[in-house]
């Protein structure tokens, strides 16, 4: 007996070593699944922090768009608005203009009325004329200048060509129908016939 307590290698203290690694692994194995658990704890916690700090983000920037789309659907609406009553003030001031202009026809159809004289009738229609030309002008709307001007495709539209001297070749010799713009901007162009040199015979 005493001889196998002194023997290392003797069978009995063989089996305490191992029972001895036993404990050991096992403790190392319990003390693992502690730090695993906590570190696993750690991850979670820190996922879920994560999450919620994005789904925040994400709520911040889905309440800002749908106040600016709120802001942006009102801007549209308030400017559609004033455009609408802008238009119908312009249309307002351009026909309490031309209604001056019916005023002097009305004026001039009533002393018209027992006048044989044809010269009166000819002086009557020049005023009334010059009138809504003016009154035109007024409210930006001008005739195109033509004749004797170079052609202009952004103003004119030649629709014949006109053999002559009287005229340097690619101006305008004609005016079929008059042409207007309002501003910088054209309403309608000029119908015009564009000089070509006279051929000498």
């Amino acid at each position: 007996m005493e001889e196998n307590k002194k023997n290392p290698f003797s069978e009995d203290n063989k089996e305490n070593l191992e029972d001895e690694k036993k404990e050991e692994t096992s403790e190392e194995q319990e003390v693992n699944a502690v730090n695993s658990d906590d570190e696993t704890n750690e991850e979670e916690n820190s996922s879920n922090e994560e999450k919620s700090e994005l789904e925040k983000k994400y709520e911040d920037l889905n309440n800002k768009y749908i106040r600016l789309a709120a802001d942006f659907d009102n801007f549209r609406k308030r400017t559609q608005q004033e455009k609408e009553e802008l238009s119908k003030y312009t249309t307002v001031q351009i026909l309490n203009k031309i209604a001056s202009v019916l005023d002097t026809f009305d004026r001039a159809q009533e002393h018209l009325k027992d006048i044989e004289n044809c010269q009166t009738v000819k002086e009557s229609y020049e005023v009334a004329y010059k009138q809504f030309l003016d009154t035109l002008k007024k409210i930006g709307m001008e005739e195109i200048e033509a004749i004797g001007k170079a052609f202009n495709p952004n103003e004119h539209e030649a629709i014949t060509q006109v053999p002559t001297n009287d005229f340097e070749p690619d101006t305008i010799a004609y005016v079929a129908q008059k042409g207007y713009k309002l501003e910088d901007k054209v309403i309608r162009p000029a119908l015009v016939g564009v000089a070509k040199k006279l051929e000498d015979e």
